[in-house]
């Protein structure tokens, strides 16, 4: 599983900026995004452990998430596959006149693909309502960003497709939150879509649940850093400057461990999909 750890702030700042009937993509690092967008988490661990309710039967697992009716179009697991269709998906939108956004979430190793210049320049053309989501933790699994990037300067590079852009290395959903809605105001205003790129840290291995310091491509002291920074510790800060009580910030907490306690055990007894399943909804006629 690639997981989202380091990432939150990202994501719940952009969802929450984002009206309910905007729509979202993703890459396979998709947890974060579908319970942001859905807000639910029976069909998500259903769907972690293959089973007949999860949010696509079972067939997504852990990279191909997906809620349509929630407005969670699709994630992929290939490099930048997401974005051509949010495209697609925000040339329906305009030509049907709907005012729905796209948001459409990559890694900074998305940006390295043909289809993603493809996309840029078709947008830009079209004036399409379309956010691009960089979320950029400088690695592609183990490769460093100057070690395979050469341009660097998104004002004049992004600036020439007619793309506004916007860029904060922050931890705070809060200040990824305005930067959102300042985008969505200049989208919305100009007809044009916006680039947004958010810096995080990746916490964990580029796929699983371990650390990988040994691994010799980066050290530990940057992890550090980026603990005292952790999204969660700042939202908590937050709230008890606020003057939030403690015991209802544990009361929030003790609710929101039973949740996925119980939709951990909502999983593990749900049943497995006959066989048959693996025929349904892989071809549509329209």
């Amino acid at each position: 599983m690639h997981m989202s750890i380091g990432e939150e702030a990202i994501v719940a700042g952009v969802v929450k900026a984002l009206t309910p009937h905007d729509q979202v993509l993703g890459t396979y690092r998709s947890h974060a995004l579908y319970l942001a967008k859905t807000r639910e988490t029976n069909h998500f661990f259903a769907e972690m452990f293959g089973k007949a309710d999860g949010c696509a039967r079972g067939k997504a697992g852990s990279m191909h998430l997906s809620a349509p009716d929630k407005g969670l179009l699709c994630c992929s697991a290939i490099v930048g596959g997401s974005i051509p269709v949010a495209m697609g998906a925000a040339f329906a939108n305009k030509y049907k006149n709907n005012g729905k956004c796209v948001a459409v979430f990559f890694g900074d190793g998305a940006m390295e693909e043909g289809v993603f210049w493809e996309t840029i320049n078709f947008c830009g053309l079209k004036r399409l309502p379309i956010l691009f989501i960089c979320e950029d933790n400088g690695l592609a699994i183990h490769t460093s960003r100057e070690t395979r990037q050469v341009f660097n300067d998104d004002e004049k590079l992004f600036g020439s497709f007619g793309i506004k852009t916007f860029e904060e290395n922050t931890s705070d959903p809060e200040i990824v939150y305005s930067t959102t809605k300042k985008a969505l105001n200049h989208l919305r205003s100009t007809n044009s879509p916006c680039f947004l790129r958010f810096h995080y840290y990746r916490c964990l291995e580029h796929v699983g649940v371990n650390e990988d310091f040994d691994a010799g491509y980066r050290s530990r002291q940057p992890f550090i850093a980026w603990q005292a920074k952790d999204p969660l510790v700042i939202q908590k800060e937050k709230l008890l400057n606020t003057g939030v009580h403690p015991d209802a910030i544990c009361k929030m907490e003790d609710k929101i461990n039973k949740q996925i306690e119980d939709s951990i055990r909502f999983a593990k007894d749900a049943p497995f999909p006959d066989t048959t399943e693996a025929y349904n909804g892989v071809f549509s006629c329209v």
